[in-house]
Formats: C-alpha cells, sequence, structure tokens
C-alpha cells in the first residue's frame, strides 16, 4: 500500500468537507436575501395599502405644483395593456397631476391615444393645449404620447441652427472660450425655431423589469428624478403617491 494514500485520501475528505461548506454557506446567504427581499416587499405592500386608505396622515397632502410635468416610461411588453395605463392615468388625474408624457419605447399607446383619451375623463392631447390651459385650477390632466423615434429630426435641426449660428458668431482672432458654450436656454430657443416645444419632466416613474429609462430621449432627460416603480401589472396607488410626495417635497437646487 502506498504510504502517500491517506493524505490523498484525507486532502479529498477535506476538499469535498470544503465544497459542502461553500454550497451551505451560499444557500444560506441565498435565502437570508430572500427572506430580506420577502419582507421588504411586504412592508411595502401593507405601507402602501395604509398609504391608500389615508391612514398616513403626511401623505394626504402634497404640493402638486411643485410637479409641473411628469414622465411615464412604461415597458414594451406591458403597454397592450391599456387598461392599466387607463386606470394610471386616472389615480394621476386625482392626484391633481396636470400633464404627462407617457412613454413606450415603439409607441404602441400612441396607437392607443384616442381610446385612452376617452377613458380618462377630462384628459386631452398636450399638443392641443396651450400654457394657459395647464393650469393649477385646470381640471383633467394633458397628455403626450412619446416614443423613441419623436423629435429626432427637430434635434438635428435645432443643432444644426446651433452649429451655423456658432460659425457665424466664430472669428480666429477671437479666442474666447466662453462663446463656444451652449446653455439650455440656446437649445431651447433652437428648437421653438424649428416648430417644437419641448416638455422636460421633472419627475420619471418608470414601470418595467430593469431599473433603466428603457429608451427614452436622454437628451429630455436634463433634470429629471428617476424612480423605478416595478411592473405595472403589480402597480399600487399608495406607492405612486409616495414617490410623488417624496418629490415634491424635496428642495430642488439647480445651481447658477
Amino acid at each position: 500500500m502506498d504510504s502517500n494514500e491517506p493524505m490523498l485520501l484525507l486532502s479529498s475528505r477535506i476538499g469535498q468537507i470544503g465544497d459542502l461548506g461553500l454550497d451551505l454557506l451560499w444557500r444560506f446567504i441565498h435565502i437570508v436575501v430572500s427572506l430580506c427581499h420577502i419582507v421588504s416587499g411586504i412592508t411595502e405592500a401593507i405601507q402602501s395599502y395604509a398609504i391608500s386608505l389615508g391612514l398616513i396622515q403626511k401623505y394626504t397632502s402634497i404640493d402638486i405644483e411643485k410637479l409641473r410635468c411628469l414622465a411615464v416610461v412604461v415597458d414594451i411588453e406591458v403597454a397592450r395593456d391599456v387598461s392599466k395605463v387607463v386606470e394610471l392615468l386616472q389615480w394621476l388625474t386625482t392626484i391633481g397631476v396636470k400633464q404627462v408624457g407617457l412613454f413606450d419605447s415603439q409607441g404602441l399607446l400612441k396607437k392607443s391615444k384616442d381610446m385612452i383619451l376617452e377613458m380618462v375623463p377630462g384628459s386631452m392631447l398636450l399638443q392641443e393645449t396651450g400654457e394657459k390651459d395647464i393650469s393649477p385650477d385646470r381640471k383633467g390632466v394633458a397628455i403626450e404620447f412619446i416614443s423613441s423615434s419623436d423629435n429626432k429630426e427637430a434635434v438635428v435641426k435645432a443643432a444644426n441652427i446651433l452649429l451655423q449660428r456658432h460659425l457665424k458668431s466664430s472669428h480666429p482672432e477671437n479666442d474666447d472660450e466662453g462663446e463656444n458654450v451652449f446653455t439650455e436656454t440656446h437649445l431651447n430657443e433652437a428648437l421653438r425655431v424649428v416648430g417644437e416645444n419641448v416638455h422636460v419632466p421633472d419627475l420619471m416613474l418608470v414601470y418595467g423589469p430593469v431599473r433603466s429609462h428603457l429608451g427614452f430621449p436622454a437628451w429630455r432627460l436634463r433634470y429629471t428624478e428617476i424612480v423605478h416603480m416595478g411592473s405595472l401589472k403589480y402597480m399600487r396607488y399608495g406607492s405612486l403617491l409616495k414617490a410623488i410626495h417624496k418629490f415634491t417635497g424635496v428642495r430642488q437646487n439647480y445651481g447658477v
């Protein structure tokens, strides 16, 4: 019998015990994380239900005037469920939101806009309203239907306008870097020249499986707060109210 066999056998046993220990540790961590996720979900559901019933007083009053424009991003897989989108818009109308940009990447909701507008009382297309129509005293919500392909040509035209202005104002003998800065005001002015009045959302609520803006035009997200709300199928009124309340309760500092 080889004298090294007992040592090899012991080493093999130790390796098996180590692998088993690591496997048990991994399973234990997985169980703990899963339990924490379940407890967090149950707590969130209970809190949402309590907010819906008005049991948590701080959520009963919202300074909705601070939320001038809200964007709602819907995952393409659930955008076909128009009834859930209508229910969400009805909730937003109840809360008092006046302006909503409704986005899905392929524009499926845009194809159902007539049905959506008919089913949401007091709603109208944002393009058909003026600045005076979107006021705190007006009932109903103004809706803009957005897809990934919207406004791309307008942005290109606006960029060309800014480039031409820069080339005209540039002089070889003048190396002042301050003249080469494009501000938000310049962009908005160029967009108005090409006939586009772009509404930048203050808050974006994302209903989808991942924490992403799901293709929403990034150039419209200048100072936007983004909140992931989970799946549209399991949306809750209390969670919606909580997200809007949290946004309106925070002091906004945009810099100088």
